[in-house]
């Protein structure tokens, strides 16, 4: 009998410790990577009270329709110049090359980006930034736009994913100094594809 009562002790202990600790949410890696970060309070850019009740941040479905197919066109002599943010900061960036693609039927142009800071840091050489706005903005996803990271290509294609799409730390914390997405990246169609609005199910 005292067996017995011990075995269902344990399992009432195992049960109450597997509750607490959740298991990541996502559909897929991407999702579930981003999650982690938010989750862990080493990584979150969240507030201390929305860190306390997070359990994962709201996506829209995943939908292959928003993987692309871009021509890359590199941009050589582009200058460097300070890209606009949420606060004083003005970090330096340069317009690395053009991304042509058709989205829902539609011909679009996107520009790409290279932090002149970033890329002098091991791993970050061939980073590029894809920063974008599109018409979820203010609805179902953050008003401010959101972003993408690539690679540097070695041919003159890329596969631009927008299901990878998500949001600047400021759309957390205001704590935050975010690039401010350029006005011509605006893709004039609705891309339900990424994170979602922060706090709006």
């Amino acid at each position: 009998m005292k067996y017995f009562f011990n075995l269902i002790l344990a399992l009432l202990i195992f049960n109450s410790c597997a509750q607490e600790k959740q298991p990541i949410q996502g559909e897929t890696e991407f999702q579930k990577s981003l999650n982690a970060e938010f989750k862990d309070a080493t990584t979150s850019p969240l507030k201390e009270k929305d860190l306390k009740n997070f359990e994962g941040l709201d996506f829209f479905k995943v939908d292959s329709s928003f993987v692309v197919k871009a021509k890359f066109i590199r941009t050589p002599d582009e200058k460097p110049f300070k890209m606009k943010t949420t606060t004083d900061r003005t970090p330096v960036y340069t317009k690395y090359g053009e991304v042509v693609f058709r989205l829902k039927g539609q011909n679009f142009k996107l520009n790409l980006y290279q932090n002149q800071k970033l890329m002098q840091e091991e791993g970050y050489e061939d980073y590029l930034f894809l920063p974008f706005l599109d018409e979820t903005n203010g609805l179902e996803s953050y008003g401010g736009g959101r972003y993408i990271d690539m690679r540097i290509p070695e041919d003159d294609s890329l596969t631009i994913d927008f299901n990878k799409a998500y949001n600047p730390y400021c759309a957390y914390n205001d704590k935050y100094s975010c690039p401010i997405v350029p006005r011509v990246n605006y893709l004039k169609t609705r891309v339900e594809a990424g994170v979602k609005t922060f706090g709006k199910h």
